[in-house]
């Protein structure tokens, strides 16, 4: 409905895959760190903006969306905050997505059909299902176009939304610093650990690809192409980078010329600026100086886990280009260290949910027109088992835990660990309780 320049991404949380220590990419050589990241719950700018204007971009982030903005037709949340916002806006949440599909009859997943207004239109393209909808309205009292799974789809499942603070110095990241280390992970481990560093479209910048790093499939690299795929896909309002609505029933607002507002910018952008601008999540300093936690930490770097839960990353130079040409990273992202506890790479841990990346929804409708450098629609296909290693900074304020927000207990979490993290879960059910519980305190420091 309304066309505009905005974001959020209702994805999901995962406590992903357990793995041998993959130092960062350190420029500054051994023994050696740039500044660190700062950390804070207290919805303050990183230095990205001032806090004046970073206040004004979280008041578009959290504004609620009406009917008369352009919500809908079909949406998930009326805000960038109601499924981003434990414990300040830009958290995680426990607020779930619906995803389906299907297997054709190559035995590859395909996006659903998805009937609506008694089958008089079907939504094909993407996989998720929206679980709100505007009408039937006052405008359309006889047009029904809620969602529901036919069932035909019998590949199902939820996924959690994914924690968004810190991000702006994850997008700051260099692709090689990631691709170095998947190849490092494949060679330590002899093959038996490979993250996929997945080469993503870049939506703003038309034929540019990045390695992929935002949402449960790595399916963006851009905080601006996730926050344009997010409002148009979780909120239905359209916008530069997504123009095309999911469906056209029960559309009452007339599309806008898509020009960005007085102060030059649209949604997308401060949501975009937000993001980038927030602290990444603090420890828990008094957890962390437990005795049990210090000695977890030493455990899950022992058994395996941080091989692709990487403790430490290192931003690019400021300065750097990247995302195509459209933004470089500016002096409060960039030669930064950070604690993520990830590679932001994917990998099969067992606990993939089948569903591959869907690509008219998170690229356009037009993304098949156009050539991106890079991509390979094999290794896309491929994500269906694969997920992104789940950051674990900031894990101790989700109480529901895995993409699918299955798993209540660090303990379960870690035991649902197989696939490429079956020998790191082999060692850890091989500890003692004790050891066991000296790194479930460690985690709750995170």
């Amino acid at each position: 409905m309304k066309t505009s320049m905005g974001v959020t991404v209702f994805s999901v949380c995962l406590f992903a895959a357990a793995c041998a220590a993959a130092p960062p990419v350190n420029p500054g050589g051994p023994g050696h760190l740039p500044p660190p990241a700062p950390t804070g719950f207290d919805n303050a700018s990183n230095g990205v903006t001032d806090d004046a204007t970073h206040q004004v971009d979280q008041g578009k982030f959290d504004e609620f969306e009406e009917i008369s903005d352009g919500l809908g037709p079909l949406y998930n949340a009326q805000s960038c905050r109601e499924c981003h916002q434990n414990p300040v806006s830009g958290g995680p949440s426990q607020v779930l997505e619906l995803r389906v599909g299907h297997k054709g009859h190559d035995g590859v997943f395909e996006n659903p059909e998805i009937p609506i207004n008694g089958g008089a239109e079907v939504i094909k393209g993407r996989s998720l299902v929206n679980q709100r909808a505007i009408g039937p309205n006052g405008a359309f009292p006889t047009t029904d176009i809620q969602e529901r799974v036919p069932d035909s789809e019998n590949i199902r499942t939820f996924r959690i939304s994914v924690n968004l603070l810190g991000d702006g110095f994850v997008e700051a990241v260099d692709d090689s610093t990631l691709i170095e280390l998947s190849k490092k992970q494949c060679k330590e481990t002899h093959g038996r650990i490979c993250g996929l560093a997945l080469y993503v479209p870049v939506v703003e910048s038309p034929g540019t690809t990045r390695i992929g790093r935002f949402g449960w499939k790595d399916q963006h690299a851009s905080l601006l192409s996730f926050a344009g795929d997010a409002y148009l896909n979780e909120m239905g309002i359209t916008n530069a980078l997504f123009p095309d609505e999911v469906t056209n029933l029960c559309n009452t607002v007339s599309e806008p010329n898509n020009k960005p507002e007085a102060d030059g910018l649209a949604d997308i952008d401060h949501f975009t600026r937000f993001v980038r601008a927030t602290k990444a999540p603090a420890r828990d300093a008094r957890q962390a100086a437990t005795p049990a936690a210090r000695k977890g930490e030493a455990l899950f770097a022992r058994i395996g886990c941080e091989t692709c839960h990487a403790p430490t990353l290192v931003t690019a130079a400021t300065g750097t280009v990247v995302n195509g040409g459209k933004y470089a990273i500016p002096e409060a992202l960039g030669n930064k260290s950070f604690h993520p506890y990830s590679d932001y790479l994917l990998h099969d841990v067992g606990t993939g949910d089948g569903i591959a990346i869907a690509m008219e929804e998170h690229y356009g409708k037009k993304m098949y027109q156009i050539k991106w450098k890079n991509l390979s629609l094999e290794n896309h296909r491929s994500s269906a088992y694969k997920l992104r290693t789940a950051p674990l900074w900031g894990v101790r304020t989700h109480p529901m835990l895995m993409h699918d927000g299955a798993s209540l207990t660090f303990r379960e979490a870690i035991l649902r660990h197989r696939g490429e993290a079956s020998d790191v879960t082999r060692h850890f059910e091989q500890l003692s309780q004790a050891d066991q519980q000296a790194i479930v305190e460690f985690l709750k420091s995170l």
